[in-house]
């Protein structure tokens, strides 16, 4: 079975990002879910991303089925859940003070997919992804954070730490090791 990751940023978590996207191989197995805290602004994220790496990326549609290989990106003004093997867009009330919010995002891929889902919290100025990462490890998945020295705003990955105990910070550069790592043990 595929891996799930889901990786959620806000300010100053582009640049991680994108070093996470240009690390993985064209043959990487997984599906990414990738919340931005944009709000109702248009995003050029899917552009920006197929640009710096080799796998396809769009944005998540409702109903769409999940395929391996792929990065999904939640549109501009949508919740992006996961339902077993299908995404879920919704436009219910802000979490975090954001819509679109990662926690919506990782905690139905915790109940949908387990052990399965590997969750990143990258730089941000709020707490959101911290109650979702919970979720993933209280079900046996992996979470990881953005190493708080180089995150740009590290509040996201502090709240992540202090309400959650996640396998380790790391820069971007080994948190993106660590999930090639990670995906190829366990596909």
């Amino acid at each position: 079975m595929s891996a799930i990751i889901v990786i959620a940023l806000s300010a100053g978590g582009l640049k991680p990002l994108v070093r996470i996207v240009e690390a993985l191989p064209p043959n990487f197995r997984a599906s990414v879910f990738v919340v931005q805290h944009i709000g109702a602004n248009p995003s050029v994220l899917p552009d920006i991303l197929s640009r710096r790496g080799r796998l396809p990326v769009t944005f998540g549609r409702h109903g769409e089925v999940i395929e391996r290989g792929h990065i999904y990106v939640a549109p501009s003004d949508y919740h992006m859940r996961l339902g077993l093997s299908a995404i879920l867009l919704d436009q219910k009330p802000k979490v975090n003070f954001t819509r679109p919010a990662a926690d919506p995002l990782f905690v139905s891929a915790a109940e949908s997919y387990g052990k399965r889902v590997v969750g990143i919290v990258l730089s941000g100025g709020n707490s959101d992804g911290a109650k979702g990462m919970c979720a993933i490890t209280a079900r046996g998945g992996l979470g990881l954070v953005q190493d708080l020295a180089e995150a740009e705003y590290p509040e996201m990955p502090q709240a992540a730490l202090r309400l959650d105990h996640p396998e380790t910070s790391l820069t971007a550069d080994r948190l993106a090791e660590r999930i090639v790592a990670h995906c190829a043990c366990n596909d």
